[in-house]
């Protein structure tokens, strides 16, 4: 496994409520603990144990407000309206893999529209739209882990 996708892990991690997850792959071992601390005072850590006699070696400690990316919050004006999750799941832009979009960034949308899919506990809820303009952003991808209010797309009215 290499560093890469344990980073990738590491974030999708962040971004759910899970606090510990123990992953083994052949002859390694991840664990990833949201609650440990490291020296610096930020949430740490990746673990990797290697089946050499029971060796543990650390493999990565990762600062939380080194390593994650920082959500910039848009200033809310009349003009603007955030799309927030109503619920916790995972996000798709499209009905299937081969469908297109429901929309793009640059798309007018109405409301009621449907906007996106959020799946959770295998129900697929659709996510309608409650003002009608046009959508600026779009700010998640698909498969991303949505928390409760997370904000999805900008609309301008």
């Amino acid at each position: 496994m290499e560093i890469k996708d344990i980073r990738d892990l590491i974030l999708t991690i962040d971004k759910t409520s899970i606090q510990q997850v123990e992953i083994e792959k052949g002859d390694i071992k991840i664990k990833i603990n949201k609650g440990l601390m490291n020296e610096g005072g930020g949430k740490a850590a990746v673990f990797e144990e290697i089946g050499v006699e029971g060796i543990e070696v650390l493999s990565a400690a990762v600062k939380a407000e080194d390593e994650l990316p920082r959500q910039v919050e848009i200033e809310k004006s009349d003009a603007t309206y955030i799309m927030k999750s109503p619920m916790v799941g995972t996000f798709y832009s499209k009905a299937s893999p081969d469908s297109t979009p429901f929309v793009k960034a640059g798309d007018r949308v109405e409301k009621g529209q449907t906007l996106c899919i959020i799946e959770a506990m295998k129900m697929m809820n659709e996510i309608k739209s409650e003002v009608s303009g046009v959508v600026v952003e779009i700010m998640c991808e698909d498969e991303d882990i949505l928390q409760y209010g997370q904000s999805i797309m900008r609309i301008r009215r």
